[in-house]
């Protein structure tokens, strides 16, 4: 664990991604919500699709430009979909998204689901070896 001076810093960097992460989930619920208006809504899935995708605008191994669109891009719409949200869109949300993120993971279902895919792919590519 860092200790001195640098640790107040972590953790108050540890406590901002954890809020992005929260916020995100959160703006894909808002973008299903429908008190949310319609401008809001299609940046909300536009933001919530880039930072939950795995596809980059800047691929992450580009030095230094890589990394800057998840630290300027994300957390910049994601204030300006928060500012067109009704006050209480954001709060169910924020609530909906918590709650979604206290879960425990379960990596028994993750596992299955993996499996299945596996399975399935292998019985496609049978099927299309064996026509």
């Amino acid at each position: 664990m860092v200790q001195g001076p640098v640790a107040p810093h972590l953790e108050r960097l540890r406590l901002w991604a954890h809020e992005i992460r929260r916020d995100v989930v959160a703006i894909y619920f808002a973008a299903r919500d429908t008190r949310t208006p319609l401008v809001a809504r299609v940046l909300g899935w536009g933001v919530a699709a880039y930072a939950l995708s795995p596809i980059d605008l800047i691929p992450d191994f580009v030095p230094i430009l890589g990394h800057l669109d998840d630290l300027l891009i994300v957390p910049l719409t994601l204030m300006v979909v928060i500012r067109m949200l009704p006050h209480d869109v954001l709060l169910d949300s924020r609530a909906k998204a918590s709650a979604l993120l206290a879960r425990p993971a379960s990596h028994a279902a993750a596992t299955a689901i993996v499996v299945l895919w596996l399975g399935g792919a292998a019985a496609l590519v049978y099927w299309w070896y064996h026509r």
